[in-house]
Parts: structure tokens; C-alpha cells; sequence
């Protein structure tokens, strides 16, 4: 525990202190409010990315916990706001800058938290999609082990269709710009198809080079190297695990997953606060925590004990996306966004839980698989 979460946790004094002596108690208070909502929100997001990172060999898990950490803290965190808002305003970027620092409410037309909501529709539809995208491949692909087997089998099924996927996300993006777009309809579409495509190239290289990689892998001995010098890395059932190139795109997959769940909560923040270093501060403590706790899955081998853990997070992202494509029109308090992952979350949990005392094999079963 204090191997994988130490380093977090001294992040998180240093900043509190810094917040505090900065700040003064408020500020701590909204901080410490901040992370709390990041990780709930999350939760779900490191499960997911647990799935990936066991694919991937040490090394890249921990450049996903160092260098990727620093691009979820300072690039979508703090950064990639200003450059949002930068373009949608056309302003340049070091007026917006200003234009964070100034504050403001988001009631009040021309602050950064306005042209930052102005934005929001963009940022739903795109975050919505790729979202969406993860959970339908999910809910399309056969799998030995089901969760809601009356509807997750059938689907299955169906999904043997070829790209059933993308049609379905895209019926689905055509009508919620028709119903929840108004005059944001191009930008709304564009955005969404942004993502569906972001989702396909990213998460279609990362598969098509990680293929590859196992196909070398294959004819290997168990202690042998790969040709290159380089020992080949493999997983406690000896499964060769992604390196060079197939881990860097699960690792931008990796990294566009993280942006599309923090989008919601970056402009969620500034009803908050209007102060875009204390959120980003709150929220930058979150993702460490959010970090640690994909890494702590992946060591402790937490999805092969808990079977249907990986189920409820799919479906908590499903409706996360279809939660951010109603947020186009509508406003969706953070606080449902929080309960429904949770909610999935535990479910998942107590069926495993139950499943694991009534067939004991079903843990080994799944690791196996």
C-alpha cells in the first residue's frame, strides 16, 4: 500500500499545506471537496484503465503513473481548459490566461468559467462518444464470464455484426444532436464524430500493434528474448505483455479515457469555485488518487478476485456517456454523475462477492481467461 499510494500521498500534504498557507482554511476546504469528487467520480475510470494497464509490461505501467499523471494534473487539468477556451473565444491564449486568473461566476457572461460552459456542448458530445464507444465494444464482444447475462449474451450475439459499434454510436450522436443540440448541431456533430474517431484510430492501433507483439511472443522460449535483446516481458500467467509501441498507443488510449471522464468534471468544478489553481489543485489530487488506485487493481489482481468488477464500471462509463450527451441541453448535477458509478460500482461488487462464495472456482476461472 504505501509502495503504490506513498508517493500520492506526498503529493497530497505538500499540496494542502501549500493550499492552506496560499489560500487559508476556505480554500482547503474546497480543495479537499474537489479531490473527493474527482475520485468518486473516477472510481469507474480506474477500473476500466486497470483492465488496460495489466495488458502492459512495468515499465509502461509506470510511465502511466508518473508521466501520465503529470498530463492528467497539468495538461487536462489546467492547461487544456485555457487552450479550449482560447479557441472557442478566439482570444489568445495568454488573454485567457488572464481571464483564468481574473475569476468570476459562471452566471456572468465573457469570465472563463462562462466561455468554458459556452464550450461545454463540444466537450459532452466529444467525451460522450469515445465513452460511449468503450462501452458498446464491451457490450458487443462474447465473453466466457457475463454479468447481466439475459442482456449482456444476446447482445453479444448481436454484436458479431461487423462495426455494429460505431452504427449504433452514430445513430446515437445524430439523435441527441436533433434532441438536446438546437443551434449547436454542426458543433455538436462534429465534435461527437471527433471522438468516435479518436476512440477507432487510438484504440485500433493499440490492439493492432499489442497483436503483434503476442504473435512474436508466441514463438518464444519461456526465458528467451525477443530478437531485439531486450527480455520479453510477461504476466503471471505468462502472457506477454504490450512494450515498445503496442504499449504507448494503450497508453495515449489510456490517456484520451482520463481526458473524456475529466472533461465534466473540470467544468463541473467552477460551480464550486471560480479559482482555476485551487481546482485544478483539488482535482490534480484526485486524479493522483485515481492513479494509485488502478495501479493498487492491477498488483493486488483485484479484477480476477472480484469477476463482475470490470462489468459494472463498462456500464457505469455507458452511462456517463449517455449522462454527458443529455448534459448538451440539460444541466446534470455532479452528485448523480457520482451516485449512478457508484451505484453500478457496488452492484458489481456484491455480485461478485455473492458469486465468488457460491463457486469459489469462478476467480480462478477468470484470471485464467
Amino acid at each position: 500500500m504505501l509502495r503504490i499510494f506513498g508517493f500520492t500521498i506526498a503529493v497530497t500534504i505538500v499540496a494542502l499545506i501549500a493550499t492552506t498557507i496560499l489560500g487559508g482554511p476556505e480554500a482547503l476546504a474546497i480543495v479537499v471537496i474537489l479531490a473527493v469528487l474527482e475520485v468518486s467520480l473516477s472510481f469507474d475510470n480506474a477500473v476500466v484503465n486497470a483492465t488496460v494497464l495489466v495488458r502492459m509490461s512495468l515499465f509502461w505501467q509506470k510511465i502511466f503513473l508518473t508521466v501520465g499523471v503529470l498530463i492528467a494534473v497539468f495538461g487536462m487539468r489546467l492547461v487544456f481548459p485555457i487552450i479550449l477556451v482560447s479557441l472557442t473565444a478566439k482570444i489568445g491564449p495568454i488573454d485567457a490566461v488572464n481571464l483564468a486568473l481574473d475569476g468570476g461566476s459562471v452566471d456572468t457572461p465573457g469570465t472563463y468559467a462562462s466561455l468554458l460552459d459556452e464550450a461545454h456542448p463540444a466537450i459532452a458530445a466529444f467525451g460522450g462518444m469515445f465513452l460511449f464507444m468503450l462501452f458498446l465494444d464491451f457490450l458487443f464482444e462474447e465473453r466466457e464470464i457475463t454479468w447481466l447475462s439475459w442482456l449482456e449474451r444476446p447482445l453479444a450475439r448481436i454484436g458479431k455484426l461487423d462495426q455494429l459499434s460505431a452504427i449504433v454510436a452514430l445513430i446515437t450522436l445524430l439523435l441527441a444532436a436533433r434532441i438536446f443540440a438546437g443551434d449547436r448541431a454542426e458543433t455538436v456533430l462534429l465534435s461527437g464524430v471527433l471522438g468516435v474517431i479518436t476512440y477507432i484510430a487510438v484504440n485500433g492501433l493499440g490492439e493492432l500493434f499489442e497483436g503483434a507483439g503476442d504473435h512474436d511472443g508466441d514463438d518464444l522460449a519461456d526465458d528467451s528474448e525477443d530478437g531485439t535483446g531486450k527480455a520479453v516481458d510477461r504476466g503471471p500467467n505468462g502472457v506477454v505483455l504490450a512494450t515498445g509501441k503496442a504499449a504507448f498507443f494503450l497508453f495515449l488510449y489510456l490517456e484520451v479515457l482520463d481526458a473524456s471522464f475529466s472533461f465534466d468534471g473540470v467544468v463541473g468544478a467552477f460551480a464550486i469555485s471560480q479559482d482555476l489553481f485551487i481546482i485544478a489543485t483539488g482535482l490534480g489530487i484526485g486524479a493522483f488518487y485515481v492513479r494509485s488506485i488502478t495501479i493498487y487493481l492491477v498488483r493486488k489482481g483485484t479484477l480476477s478476485e472480484y469477476v463482475y468488477l470490470e462489468h459494472g464500471a463498462h456500464w457505469a462509463i455507458g452511462a456517463l456517456a449517455g449522462i454527458l450527451l443529455v448534459s448538451i441541453e440539460y444541466h446534470v448535477p455532479e452528485l448523480i454523475t457520482g451516485l449512478v458509478g457508484v451505484g453500478f460500482i457496488g452492484a458489481a461488487l456484491i455480485s461478485s462477492i455473492i458469486a465468488r462464495r457460491r463457486n469459489p472456482a469462478l476467480a480462478i476461472q477468470a484470471h485464467v481467461g
